[in-house]
């Protein structure tokens, strides 16, 4: 006869097994509750370009990691937020992370992801068809990103002189992106430096002509920038590595599978409110990239001093933020796999 305190032992023996497995594929089915992915707050704006950007956060568990992303207005908009320490990682444009650097912002330049995307459109009853034209004529532009620096320099290249105040040859409308097509819409402005897919809408719904892309001065076709902090690039560089892992991996994507950036681009983030000609048209001028220069950088520094974008008292040196080697890492890492 078994004695009471070896059944005991024996029901508690089979609870304790039944309670391990139980546990075991919990584990299993739930394999991330155990731990949490890494976090990376992203900065980002809604043009089509940002799209793999945008990206990242789908694809993002593949690298132990939660991109939660934030949308901005504009890129200057993100400044104070990372100022803040609300972002570890923001994409804008070039000249707003300049902008921001000058300013004290503790961040590295880490990547470049989309090329191109401005175009200079006029009204179709002006009948202008080059930026000598633009004498006498009011112009939009938003401040603080390529569009303003583009067309300074196009207008400089023509020996036109201009000014957010009347006087000049050309007077300058500063204003957000939507609002710029409106305006060229309403004839409140006769021309627009605007990016895309803005600036290809406007074409397409006939209330806009092409004057030209402006990709003919030094400056050539711009750069967009992906930023990170210090704090993450020196304190996290695991986690610093494996985003930038993941964004090389978006990239590939979206270059490999057009259908799939458009699908992406139109639906998730524009929620349909732009054609498939829209998309395409604007992709052709704004090309999804991984890379940036030193040289590029500081040669549009250059261009922002000349033209006082940005009113920078102290215009950072390309030298000392430029930080490609988590870039140059994680290429060579999806090439190897």
């Amino acid at each position: 006869m078994i004695s009471k305190s070896v059944r005991t032992f024996r029901i508690s023996s089979f609870l304790n097994t039944k309670a391990l497995a139980v546990a075991v594929a919990l584990a299993a089915q739930f394999p991330l509750s155990a731990h949490a992915a890494d976090l990376v707050r992203l900065g980002n704006l809604k043009f089509a370009h940002y799209g793999a950007v945008a990206y990242m956060k789908e694809i993002a568990p593949q690298y132990d990691l939660k991109i939660e992303e934030r949308v901005f207005a504009k890129g200057l908009d993100i400044v104070p937020a990372m100022i803040a320490g609300e972002i570890d990682v923001s994409a804008s444009a070039l000249e707003a992370a300049i902008t921001g650097r000058a300013t004290g912002l503790p961040v590295y330049l880490v990547g470049g992801f989309a090329k191109g995307g401005v175009q200079i459109v006029g009204r179709p009853d002006l009948n202008i068809k080059g930026i000598a034209d633009l004498k006498g004529k009011k112009v939009g532009v938003t401040r603080g990103g390529p569009q303003e620096i583009l067309l300074f320099a196009e207008l400089a290249k023509a020996k036109l002189t201009w000014s957010d105040k009347k006087g000049k040859d050309v007077q300058i409308l500063y204003m957000g992106y939507p609002d710029l097509n409106q305006a060229l819409l309403t004839k409140e402005i006769d021309a627009m430096s605007q990016s895309e897919p803005y600036s290809t809408q406007a074409i397409h719904k006939k209330y806009g002509t092409q004057i030209m892309k402006p990709y003919d001065t030094p400056l050539g076709e711009p750069v967009r920038a992906l930023v990170m902090t210090e704090k993450m690039y020196k304190e996290k560089p695991a986690v610093a590595q494996r985003f930038m892992d993941c964004f090389v991996a978006a990239t590939r994507a979206f270059l490999a599978d057009p259908k799939l950036a458009e699908k992406y681009v139109r639906e998730s983030m524009f929620k349909n409110q732009i054609t498939s000609e829209d998309y395409r048209d604007a992709i052709d001028n704004a090309i999804f990239t991984e890379d940036i220069s030193q040289s590029h950088v500081q040669l549009t520094t250059d261009y922002m001093v000349q033209f006082g974008v940005g009113r920078m008292a102290k215009p950072p040196a390309a030298k000392d933020w430029v930080k490609l080697d988590l870039l140059e890492k994680a290429k060579k890492s999806y090439v190897a796999r």
